[in-house]
């Protein structure tokens, strides 16, 4: 399909060098009652030809202004509106130039043209048969006849199109609407037509394209607008959806269908709006309720469901509520299985749960339809060393907390564990030399939760207790239970331990 911007495009580049050249058989003709016209016409000309549109449709302006009966200098403004993409103001401008000489074919012929592109099938017959009966040159009524012959073919089509539509045979309609359109690229009837069925046939984009040419080519297009409205809407573009509405109503405030439209798309905008800015506000709760609220307000279109429950998600790992995150994500994933940003938020939901092989699972698949994306990389890496690290030491194992734990509830494990521990609680020597070891790992693992950087490392899968991971890193132990260097398990931290056993 040939898109208007690009016919619109390659027509107007030329016609307006073509009129010029028309326009020489003229040269001869005075075109005023004075020297200011004709100069005015003669600088409209060159600038005409060499491109400079604007400056020279201030002069045909001008020649018009002086000589309002000058025949040319309404033909010659004609050609300069066709080259700026105006062809609505050209049509008067040649209906004048025939009004005042109704003998000028060039004029009938070129009218004939754009009314036909218009879709003005029978007014443009009239001016191709008016050609035929003038005097026209061996060209002219060359041209003349095969625009009739193709005129003819248009009739013919738009009946058999408007006949297919109908009978709701959609395809059929296209092909023929497509075979229109090729012609008449600015008839607005026929693009809306083929939208129409492009929106019976799922192909909403291409209904998108037809129905923003024809809101731009017919006046008041109310309708276009709510139509591209209602499909953005139910393709889940809440803010596109919103913009095309307000385009109706800038038409006619009073329009009942944009106005009832209005308010839902407004009320369903703010909402996610809302949404979004609590989630940067990092009130993940308040978020996760909005859109609830989103769901509630529309139920009946699934990408609004869909986009809700995958922000619900990310808002549930931002508060590192994991479980919970798992299971909303997994619903847009199965109503969706390649959505990249629901993969890498159950990713790191997984990640938050300790189910790293399901994490890796997670980010591998996001990476296949997101190569560049480096969140993912960097996620897959990172579980990756978390899912090696458990096979080593986990610190919070060791304490029994999660890895969502707060300071306060890692002291509160260190200090029952320590206390339960203790070497000086075991006579038994191989239970005193176990005892000492589990002490040791208590004591690194309250030393590396309790350090907001070295906890940071041990989540991202470094020890900062292995010297082959950490070789740079002084808080090392050599020996056993004596041996501590760099910190004292019992006087690390905001706290110390006195304990008297007996």
């Amino acid at each position: 399909m040939v898109s208007i911007d690009h016919v619109s495009h390659k027509l107007l580049t030329y016609i307006p060098y073509v009129l010029v050249l028309i326009d020489m058989r003229y040269e001869g003709v005075k075109c005023g009652k004075d020297g200011s016209v004709d100069n005015h016409m003669e600088m409209g000309k060159k600038l005409l030809a060499a491109g400079q549109l604007a400056d020279a449709l201030s002069h045909f302006h001008a020649a018009v202004d002086g000589d309002p009966k000058n025949y040319m200098a309404y033909y010659r403004r004609a050609a300069v509106f066709l080259a700026m993409g105006k062809s609505k103001s050209a049509l008067p401008d040649l209906s004048r130039v025939i009004e005042l000489k109704p003998d000028f074919t060039s004029a009938w012929l070129q009218r004939g043209h754009l009314l036909l592109k218009w879709g003005k099938l029978d007014e443009a017959e009239s001016d191709f048969k008016k050609v035929l009966k003038s005097n026209p040159s061996d060209k002219e009524e060359k041209e003349a006849q095969s625009q009739l012959a193709k005129s003819d073919e248009i009739q013919r089509l738009v009946a058999q199109s408007r006949r297919s539509f109908s009978s709701k045979d959609y395809m059929t309609a296209v092909a023929q609407l497509d075979a229109i359109i090729e012609t008449c690229i600015w008839d607005a009837n026929s693009r809306e037509m083929r939208a129409e069925s492009y929106i019976q046939m799922g192909e909403m984009g291409k209904a998108i394209s037809d129905l923003k040419a024809a809101s731009k080519l017919k006046n008041d297009n109310t309708q276009a607008f709510y139509k591209l409205s209602n499909i953005y809407y139910n393709l889940g573009d809440h803010e596109m959806s919103l913009n095309e509405v307000r385009e109706c109503l800038k038409l006619d405030p009073d329009h009942k269908q944009c106005y009832s439209h209005y308010k839902q798309v407004k009320k369903l905008n703010k909402q996610i709006q809302s949404a979004e800015e609590l989630i940067q506000e990092q009130r993940y709760e308040d978020a996760v309720s909005k859109y609830e609220a989103v769901m509630k307000t529309e139920p009946n279109v699934p990408h609004f469901s869909l986009l809700a429950k995958e922000r619900i998600c990310h808002a549930l790992v931002h508060d590192q509520q994991g479980s919970r995150a798992i299971s909303v994500c997994s619903e847009v994933l199965q109503s969706d299985p390649e959505n990249v940003n629901a993969l890498k938020n159950r990713a790191e939901a997984y990640v938050q749960d300790e189910q790293y092989e399901e994490a890796i699972k997670d980010y591998e698949n996001a990476a296949k339809h997101s190569e560049n994306d480096r969140q993912i990389k960097e996620g897959l890496e990172r579980a990756q060393r978390l899912l090696k690290q458990t096979k080593k030491r986990d610190y919070y194992k060791i304490l029994g907390v999660k890895r969502t734990a707060q300071k306060k509830e890692i002291i509160r494990a260190y200090r029952k564990l320590a206390q339960q521990w203790h070497p000086d609680n075991f006579q038994d020597p191989e239970e005193k030399k176990k005892a000492e070891k589990k002490f040791i790992d208590i004591a690194q693992a309250k030393e590396v939760l309790t350090d907001p950087e070295m906890r940071t490392k041990f989540d991202h899968g470094e020890d900062p207790m292995d010297p082959e991971s950490q070789q740079s890193h002084h808080h090392h132990f050599h020996g056993g239970f004596h041996g501590f260097q760099g910190f004292n398990p019992f006087g690390s931290g905001p706290f110390n331990f006195k304990f008297n056993f007996n």
